[in-house]
């Protein structure tokens, strides 16, 4: 069968749903299959690779295939470490799935793959610095510098959830387990998560956190209280990185981005906790909501970059 040309496919292997997006060169969106996610190694692999040829058939095009996934690769043996689809880590996915494809696939944290998409054509296309933070069940970040990816050399860089909360307080310290295995992270602090939590806490009623912010939007007191405090704790925790990258602007996603005081409030905040006072960073939210990650996975191959066989 003779093939019209080449196309971007981008994976988003989330740990509900694996989600494939084909993009033309351009960056046109011309498919999109959701399934949901296979929680064993090879029929993962085996997943994969059905979405990738049922696409490549059904529009008669080769790809370029890249994939936004929980965790990250070790640089020195290529094994997936700190992944939360648990049946990842330890293993070779990036290779396997070279390998099951015949080409070379590139992979790359979700949240990474998130500043991409915004980078490329997103709310922070026009910017060089990148930082891209997602409030979700939890609370993760990756970092562009010019529409490309900066992992570091752990491949670690964008772990933001992982730092401690600066400067907390009494009722803070030391802060709840992480599953990392130390207290106190942004992650048990900044999330949909810990926003049902904390208000919890103080009413002793349970709700979650997108709950708490729609009370909050319709005048609860403790809502609010609860919506404020986690304004205030998400200031703290972007000024640390304000001091060490300064990022030229930060896109927000995840189901808090769509929470409309975090784009008034946490501004002047910022600017308060920020060394010498008066940053002006932008906080944005995300052009393309929880499409983001996979639309990034596919932009992890240039325009320019032909498909290649395993290297």
């Amino acid at each position: 069968m003779a093939v019209s040309g080449y196309m971007r496919i981008g994976i988003d292997l989330g740990g509900t749903k694996i989600e494939a997006l084909a993009l033309s060169s351009d960056g046109k969106e011309l498919d999109r299959v959701r399934i949901p996610t296979i929680r064993t190694y090879n029929d993962t692999i085996t997943a994969i690779k059905e979405l990738v040829c049922s696409l490549e058939i059904k529009l008669n095009r080769q790809a370029t295939v890249g994939i936004g996934m929980p965790g990250s690769m070790t640089r020195a043996t290529g094994l997936v470490k700190n992944s939360n689809s648990a049946w990842l880590n330890g293993r070779p996915f990036q290779q396997d799935i070279s390998i099951a494809l015949n080409r070379t696939v590139r992979c790359a944290n979700d949240a990474n793959c998130f500043a991409v998409s915004e980078a490329t054509d997103g709310s922070a296309a026009s910017y060089e610095v990148v930082l891209a933070v997602i409030l979700g069940t939890g609370c993760g970040s990756g970092v562009a510098f010019r529409g490309r990816i900066h992992e570091g050399r752990n491949r670690i860089a964008g772990e933001w959830g992982h730092n401690s909360l600066p400067w907390p307080t009494e009722d803070e310290y030391p802060g709840d387990s992480c599953y990392c295995g130390k207290r106190g992270c942004l992650e048990t602090w900044i999330s949909g998560t810990s926003l049902g939590k904390d208000y919890t806490r103080v009413t002793g009623i349970e709700r979650s956190g997108i709950e708490v912010a729609a009370a909050a939007a319709a005048g609860e007191s403790e809502a609010i209280g609860a919506l404020k405090r986690l304004e205030d704790r998400l200031a703290r925790g972007l000024s640390s990185v304000v001091h060490i990258l300064d990022p030229d602007i930060i896109v927000l996603g995840g189901g808090l981005s769509l929470v409309e005081s975090l784009y008034t409030d946490v501004p002047k905040l910022l600017a308060d906790y920020s060394f010498g006072g008066g940053a002006d960073t932008p906080i944005v939210a995300a052009k393309h909501g929880d499409s983001s990650g996979v639309r990034g996975a596919a932009w992890l191959w240039p325009a320019h970059e032909p498909n290649r066989n395993p290297e």
